[in-house]
């Protein structure tokens, strides 16, 4: 059966992330049965973190601040985990049904898949959209 997404109710957790009004930083998107629908939108980033289990496939949508001394600025990522017990052929629709999720989630600066959880480290996914950012200011007070 063909996977289709809940467009409306993962387009409004999606703008939520965008919304600088809003505290909420993250989105997630699961799989029930054949459908992709939201599962859960928060500001912390350790709820985020705990629903990335082995036994996942999820599309996740977050907002880090990131910039310099000059400017700071709100920078979006688009992870999609696989928890390492996902047997080979959804490991494989997951490839294709991301571009059902990109249908929605539109704008994002860095992407990343992701099966093993020390690659959630904020500190790590913060350096690499920095690196993705450009000009960094703060290398001239290093």
């Amino acid at each position: 059966m063909a996977t289709q997404i809940d467009k409306e109710a993962c387009r409004e957790a999606y703008n939520q992330v965008r919304d600088d009004n809003t505290d909420t930083n993250w989105a997630v998107f699961k799989y029930e049965g054949s459908r992709i629908l939201p599962a859960d939108q928060g500001s912390d980033y350790g709820e985020f973190k705990k629903m990335c289990t082995d036994d996942a496939r999820l599309f996740c949508f977050l907002r880090i601040m990131t910039g310099d001394a000059m400017s700071k600025r709100a920078k979006f990522i688009l992870i999609t985990w696989i928890g390492e017990s996902i047997g080979g052929l959804q490991r494989a629709k997951i490839s294709t049904d991301k571009a059902l999720v990109k249908e929605v989630v539109q704008n994002f600066a860095k992407e990343f898949m992701i099966s093993d959880p020390k690659e959630l480290n904020e500190d790590y996914l913060r350096e690499e959209i920095k690196k993705a950012g450009g000009a960094n200011y703060d290398a001239q007070t290093e």
